[in-house]
């Protein structure tokens, strides 16, 4: 609602009384100015107080420290283990299978099986095209043996008959030989002549004979040789397409063993195990059955606590799948240290006593090696330890600062390190204040201590 315009006052005229509604909109203007002023005054407050805890903050950081204590100190190793069988039976993929082939069907990772049980079938197409080829070869092969064998018959059958007619043509010209005295020298000389032919004949056929037949054994021979050929080839590829279902010859729980066949590799990612479809090369181990009185865990444990570790040293287990378990074991086995030069390592192998039935293959847990028990010894927390340039010092507060100090290590775990150097009580820092520095003069460093 718009206000009406005043007409100037007359002189001797009384002032006009200012309406309500005029009076109302000057109120409404100051208050909203009280409002915006009071904003405005309290965005200021609050960027102070801010400054100011950032300045407190920032003088109020002191850098983290504890004190050097004495006592028995227990040097434990501990690592990440996993359970599987000690005399596991492994299922490989056979070497008569081609470059590479594929599993067709496969079990599921922790399965029961019974002895005798299908557990991998691989694809047996290349396999069963190798078959009927050999058969095929083995059919013929064994036509062509019954030809020759035929044939060589028959031709003995001929030459047996050959063979008694010349020598009855030789009985016969002995017999007109005989009567030569009674003959005209001619006619004699003629049956002389025919008795000669005719033993010549028979002794030609003889040789022949025994030619022939010496051929025909060689060919008879030579035709089983390819008979005997084909049908090994024939066994074989059967031989082979039976390899290609493997069972297990021990009941047991299958364990799936990881696909190192894969063509990538990326840094701290985990191989898959083997699935349906996957190729295999020949002799790969595809899965295993452990056995179950046998467990052993296996850890990978870091280099620097190589030369703590033996055989034989008591080890506990605590299976992430079993915490109402703690299990015990000792070190069977230490393998070589290998990996790359960051990240140097090596498998250590561990036998379990007393097992349950309720562990798996594949279960992993939480592996603890006492290495060695320190009496009365000076130590500290592994993080107040720094090395630097062929040192090995710690920080020790000097007043309201904290200088470095040279010590002696006398060993050293995960946690704590045991040492010589310094006294019992001693403040030494928990971070290098040299960092605490650059982290209180970084901005980051500040608004890190202000959450704090």
């Amino acid at each position: 609602m718009s206000t009406p315009a005043l007409k100037p006052r007359e002189p001797g005229v009384a002032a006009p009384v200012i309406s309500l509604p005029v009076r109302r909109g000057r109120r409404r203007r100051m208050v909203l100015g009280l409002i915006a002023l009071m904003i405005v005054l309290g965005v200021a407050v609050w960027g102070g107080l801010n400054m100011y805890r950032l300045a407190t903050a920032t003088q109020a950081a002191v850098v983290p420290a504890t004190a050097v204590k004495r006592g028995d100190l227990t040097i434990t190793v501990t690592a990440r283990g996993r359970l599987q069988g000690g005399n596991s039976e492994m299922l490989t993929a056979p070497t008569s299978g081609g470059n590479e082939i594929h599993i067709k069907t496969l079990r599921k990772d922790g399965e029961l099986v019974k002895a005798g049980d299908v557990v991998v079938e691989f694809d047996t197409t290349e396999q069963d095209y190798k078959r009927r080829e050999a058969e095929a070869d083995l059919a013929e092969a064994e036509a062509h043996l019954a030809q020759a064998q035929a044939e060589s018959q028959a031709q003995q059958e001929e030459d047996r008959y050959a063979l008694l007619k010349a020598q009855a043509d030789v009985k016969q010209a002995e017999f007109d030989v005989r009567k030569n005295k009674l003959l005209s020298t001619i006619a004699a000389r003629q049956n002389e002549l025919a008795l000669q032919a005719a033993q010549d004949q028979l002794k030609e056929l003889q040789d022949d004979l025994g030619n022939r037949k010496a051929t025909g054994a060689a060919g008879i021979a030579m035709q089983e040789a390819a008979r005997s050929k084909a049908r090994m080839q024939a066994d074989t590829a059967r031989k082979n397409i039976e390899n290609m279902t493997l069972r297990t010859k021990n009941g047991g729980y299958v364990a799936i063993r990881q696909n190192t066949n894969l063509n990538f590799f990326m840094w701290g990612q985990t191989l898959p195990i083997f699935q349906v479809g996957d190729a295999v090369r020949p002799g790969m181990a595809v899965a295993e059955i452990p056995d179950m009185k046998d467990w052993e865990a296996s850890a990978t444990i870091g280099e620097l606590d190589r030369g703590h570790i033996a055989v034989g040293q008591k080890v506990y287990i605590n299976v992430v799948a079993l915490p109402e378990h703690r299990f015990s074991g000792t070190i069977k086995e230490v393998g070589g240290t290998g990996g790359p030069p960051w990240d140097r390592h090596f498998e250590c192998k561990i036998a379990l006593e007393k097992p349950v039935p309720a562990l798996r293959p594949g279960m992993s847990g939480t592996v603890s090696i006492t290495t060695d028990l320190l009496k009365n010894v000076l130590w500290v927390p592994a993080q107040a330890v720094f090395e630097s340039d062929g040192r090995t010092f710690v920080y020790v507060r000097s007043g309201a600062s904290f200088v470095p100090a040279d010590i002696k290590l006398l060993r050293r775990s995960e946690s704590r390190v045991a040492l010589a150097g310094l006294s019992e009580g001693q403040i030494i820092a928990l971070t290098s204040p040299e960092q605490v520095k650059k982290q209180k003069a970084s901005p980051s460093g500040a608004m890190k201590a202000i959450q704090r």
